[in-house]
């Protein structure tokens, strides 16, 4: 096991002494600006999209997408097998300069409850005043204003955010929309999804803020980095954040969300740790909202579908034609590149795995809406075979058909699974709608899984 501290630095001049926590621990500083005095790692990236249309945000702001920005450092190269005593558990440290170091300090409980419920980890969070020379780094906009959206968007090129994003539009409503990706895979679908949408509404001003965000993959360590990526939604909400304080005005970002993920109720008890993500959990997600009002900024983050099965989002989707016509063009895969280097070049391209937690919940959801599902996925047809429950073809399958037979043999077990990832003491009034939607969303992939065979279980 190895503690680790991860020093931000704002350019040459933050020179300031830290001093760990810890004499044994793994240092590693990152400069989050570059030689223009522009933030980097993705960041300048959204600041400049943003500048164009004649906005900026606050640096309060500003700061919350850096400290977004250190944990997916830490997060995403910092491996927990190397580095976790027990394979999952890692000790991390950030120290971060910034604008306001005493509103900052004061909301650092709050910071690091949210981080360790998010990612599983033990996190320590410093704050320190930004060098008198650093100024401000959003840059000011050299044009007149040309965006005025009334909301923000989660587009992160998968079904449920192009849901969203369709019924807001539907609805009347002009949605900034917010990605950030590191591979290619991701950026594709995501720039393939907003182009659609602006075609089917013509005459709306769609804008689309796109931000690669990440890290080299040396950054912390030569060796083994980490793929369980569990705070990625930080900053997918911090770079929302960003754009909804440079609109202005009291904005909501919404999380286009369906209630099963959301909730993510662990499917047998190896789940509770690498393969149940807290993304979108209500818990984290009340925490993040403290944050931000905490911080003074003036949005708040909805989720209009967590009491939604991913198959009841579809089959309400307020543009049916064009999400049935489109729906193969977005991504749900947790691992679409998985193949890229079989020896069989016919098999490189990526796709849907067909198998994998997501996957299957897709794969309901579409056979409940309409149907016919033409996504191409690897494993594309689940009955064709005996799946392998030792291996990834039959993994998941197993997980959901013995969550299912438990429901089955005492359904009353629900009311107390839905408590297992996360509290849910924000929502006590709405605990039988989250039991509601879990159960409907076993069903739902039940129905899917009608007729597959899986051994051994």
């Amino acid at each position: 096991m190895r503690h680790h501290s991860i020093i931000g630095r704002l350019g040459p001049s933050d020179s300031v002494r830290v001093s760990p926590t810890r004499p044994d621990t793994h240092e590693t500083e990152i400069n989050f600006v570059d030689g223009e005095h522009r933030p980097s790692y993705g960041l300048g990236q959204a600041l400049d999209q943003l500048r164009q249309l004649g906005l900026r945000p606050s640096e309060t702001a500003v700061d919350l997408a850096l400290l977004a920005a250190a944990i997916t450092a830490a997060d995403t190269r910092i491996s927990r097998a190397a580095d976790a005593q027990d394979a999952w558990t890692r000790e991390i440290d950030l120290h971060l300069p910034v604008q306001n170091a005493a509103l900052w300090t004061g909301l650092t409980p709050l910071i690091v409850t949210t981080l360790n419920f998010l990612t599983g980890d033990r996190w320590g969070v410093y704050f320190r005043p930004r060098a008198a020379d650093t100024g401000e780094l959003a840059p000011a906009p050299t044009k007149l204003r040309t965006a005025n959206p009334v909301t923000v968007c989660l587009f992160s090129g998968g079904l449920d955010s192009f849901i969203g994003a369709t019924d807001l539009l539907a609805a009347g409503q002009t949605p900034m929309l917010i990605s950030h990706h590191w591979d290619g895979i991701t950026s594709t679908h995501q720039a393939y999804c907003a182009e659609v949408l602006k075609r089917r509404f013509v005459g709306v001003s769609i804008h689309h803020i796109r931000a690669r965000v990440g890290f080299p993959t040396d950054t912390v360590n030569k060796g083994a980095v980490e793929d369980t990526l569990r705070g990625r939604s930080f900053l997918f909400f911090a770079l929302a954040a960003l754009a909804a304080d440079a609109v202005g005005g009291d904005l909501v970002i919404h999380v286009p969300e369906n209630g099963l993920i959301s909730l993510n109720v662990p499917l047998d008890p190896l789940r509770l740790g690498a393969l149940s993500t807290r993304t979108t959990h209500p818990f984290y997600m009340a925490r993040f909202g403290e944050l931000l009002n905490g911080l003074g900024l003036r949005v708040r983050l909805e989720n209009s579908y967590a009491f939604m099965t991913k198959g009841q989002m579809a089959r309400a989707c307020a543009d049916m034609e064009l999400l049935r016509k489109e729906a193969k063009h977005t991504m749900s895969c947790s691992s679409p590149g998985s193949r890229r280097y079989d020896p069989d070049p016919s098999q490189r391209q990526p796709k849907h795995c067909g198998r994998c937690v997501p996957c299957l919940i897709r794969r309901a959801a579409i056979l409940d809406a309409w149907g016919a599902d033409d996504t191409p996925y690897r494993v594309a047809d689940l009955r064709a075979q005996v799946l392998d429950t030792n291996k990834a073809e039959g993994e998941q399958v197993r997980s959901f058909q013995l969550a299912l037979s438990r429901i089955v043999r005492r359904p009353g077990r629900a009311q107390f699974d839905i408590h297992r990832p996360g509290p849910l003491i924000d929502h006590p009034e709405n605990l039988a709608e989250y039991e509601a939607v879990y159960v409907a969303g076993l069903q739902e992939v039940g129905r899917l899984l009608h007729g597959v065979r899986a051994r051994p279980l």
